[in-house]
């Protein structure tokens, strides 16, 4: 099988043009979200998503209290579909990511928030799902249909709402200026040279994977990535977190892979790389080059972009790992397209 055949790959090589397609039909209408943002004055802003979508609301959570300084958390759909507890979030912003905007529980966590007083706003592919009929606004992904069950452009796109709509709601030029680099970036990333990762990962069966503050959804979406199209057990932790138990699993035959953007969090990713390294471990780190380390490649970029662009480039080479190590990534064993949580 060639990589370059497979949908996921396909449909992560359109990226760039889906985020073009954002900036060219929505900047006017996230604009206007975003002042009916200011004007609301949310107290705290929850999330609520899953699976991968849930890994764009992680980086959602550090962009939000970074650049706003507001409050923001995880919300559990469980609570309200499972347990049906009822909450207090008037003033509150519910943030929900969803592909499909057809998960019952989401629909079910939506609904409770928007009767609690939350102003809910969606971040929805399907335009037409009944997520979207039930928001208060909308935020198209404009990742067109995917249909490989992995997700990609839909993660990337959801990435990009959330830094437009961010940066029109904080009103940084900055932030506007980023996001307006996307779609080149994007594809440039594209054509990064991530062989060394295919090299050291076709034989493992374990893995970490790390990055922090922005970059942990990044870290969090290839861990589940490996899992799902690659068979390859991986897991995702904080830098910071890491070190509180889990790197006793630490051994020469355990890779781990690092994710770095170019902000406050860098030189903490890299002492721990370079101190790993000299024990032998196998450390990849997509980010500048270090001694002793397996560098990925990665551009310049704006601290708040840069994840997603180390989610392109990953995906393109976790679609020929996942051929290199003799799996299908558009048929992931056990999963299918639109997963229906109560």
């Amino acid at each position: 099988m060639d990589a370059a055949a497979t949908r996921m790959f396909q449909e992560a090589q359109e990226t760039p043009q889906r985020v073009q397609t954002q900036q060219d039909r929505d900047t006017h209408h996230v604009a206007r979200i975003a002042g009916a943002l200011r004007a609301f004055g949310p107290r705290l802003v929850l999330t609520s998503a899953r699976g991968s979508s849930d890994h764009a609301a992680t980086f959602a959570r550090y962009l939000i209290e970074t650049q706003l300084g507001l409050v923001t958390s995880s919300a559990s759909p469980s609570v309200s579909s499972v347990y049906g507890a009822r909450q207090d979030l008037s003033q509150c912003l519910f943030l929900v990511i969803s592909q499909s905007g057809r998960s019952p529980d989401l629909l079910t966590a939506a609904a409770a928030a928007k009767a609690s007083g939350a102003m809910v706003v969606a971040l929805v592919n399907a335009e037409d799902s009944p997520l979207a009929a039930m928001a208060d606004h909308v935020v198209p992904l404009r990742a067109g249909p995917e249909l490989s069950v992995a997700a990609t452009k839909s993660y990337i796109c959801a990435l990009a709402a959330i830094v437009h709509l961010v940066a029109h709601w904080s009103d940084r030029p900055a932030l506007l200026s980023a996001f307006a680099s996307l779609p080149a970036q994007l594809a440039a990333s594209w054509q990064l040279d991530w062989w060394a990762m295919v090299e050291a990962l076709t034989p493992a069966q374990s893995l970490f994977v790390l990055g922090r503050g922005l970059g942990l959804g990044v870290a969090q979406e290839a861990a589940l990535k490996f899992k799902e199209t690659c068979g390859l057990h991986a897991e995702a932790f904080s830098s910071a977190e890491v070190r509180h138990g889990p790197m006793a699993l630490l051994e020469r035959k355990l890779p781990v892979l690092m994710f770095s953007q170019d902000d406050e969090t860098r030189s903490g990713l890299e002492a721990l790389a370079k101190e790993w390294s000299a024990q032998g471990v196998d450390v990849l780190m997509a980010g500048r080059p270090l001694p002793g380390v397996r560098t990925l490649p990665v551009l310049d970029a704006d601290a708040a972009t840069a994840p997603l662009l180390l989610a392109q480039t990953f995906y393109r080479w976790a679609a020929t790992l996942s051929v290199a190590r003799g799996y299908d990534p558009d048929h992931p064993p056990h999963l299918k397209k639109v997963t229906e949580t109560i």
